[in-house]
């Protein structure tokens, strides 16, 4: 009981210190005691999310992939309680929303974003979000169906005082998004980060032509591949220039593709 009453203690007092007017997104738990610093509510706007890193050249911003459409957007800031780190905070909600169905468009982590002034001015618009650039981390996702037409975009960074903000932007599109497809650095992060990945779509180009690209990022990578249809899969990834001793076939209930991460 007493364990219960502590926890909602320290929710209440998060709450009374929020910035007025602001409120959680339903699709993401509070991390502890966050508190909301800044929220934004827009009914329609156009919308840039970056699916790469971010570079200045010739003091233009510039990044490989982007994604834009107009659509409704819930943008709020979370401070983080002291001793927590943006990257645990970053890393919760991905996971609970992963869990939740979300497709994972878009991951970088540190150095490999960009630099972090231009994710705080030129992104999110937000100097508090100006940190450090080895200390910050961004997400994209997409919600699986009957909301798939949502993105969630997620940013947490560590400013130089050590105080720590992880921001969220929920993103309702006003038409259909259509096809979006992941990175293939975003598939090998995936990969190398939990061992395992699962590719619940069918064998078609656009899916075979990312995931060759993400394992030809890591030629010393190896897999195995389950699945109903992992033949054909193995078999494409060789003729995409694949060597075939970094694909072993194995038998095991797996809906689409599930590839796993094999030993040296």
């Amino acid at each position: 009981m007493g364990g219960v009453l502590v926890w909602s203690l320290a929710s209440s007092l998060a709450c009374a210190a929020d910035v007025a007017g602001s409120q959680d997104l339903p699709q993401l738990p509070r991390f502890g005691s966050a508190q909301i610093v800044d929220f934004r509510q827009v009914d329609e706007q156009e919308r840039l999310f970056p699916m790469a890193p971010l570079r200045r050249i010739s003091g233009q911003l510039r990044m490989e992939a982007q994604f834009i459409a107009r659509g409704q957007l819930t943008a709020l800031t979370y401070q983080l309680p002291v001793n927590h780190s943006a990257n645990e905070a970053f890393s919760a909600a991905r996971e609970h929303l992963q869990a939740q169905g979300a497709q994972l468009l878009f991951w970088c982590q540190g150095r490999d974003c960009g630099a972090s002034s231009l994710w705080a001015n030129n992104v999110f618009a937000n100097a508090q979000l100006n940190g450090g650039d080895e200390q910050q981390a961004y997400a994209l996702l997409r919600f699986a169906a009957p909301e798939q037409n949502r993105l969630l975009a997620l940013y947490g960074v560590t400013r130089g005082n050590r105080r720590a903000y992880l921001h969220a932007e929920l993103f309702s599109a006003s038409t259909p998004l259509g096809e979006l497809l992941p990175s293939a650095a975003t598939l090998l992060r995936q990969l190398k980060n939990t061992g395992e990945l699962v590719i619940a779509q069918e064998l078609s180009p656009p899916w075979l032509t990312v995931l060759a690209n993400s394992l030809k990022l890591d030629s010393t990578l190896r897999v195995s591949l389950a699945g109903a249809h992992a033949s054909e899969w193995q078999s494409a990834l060789i003729a995409q220039g694949i060597r075939a001793n970094r694909l072993q076939l194995v038998e095991a209930a797996a809906a689409g593709l599930q590839l796993k991460v094999l030993g040296n």
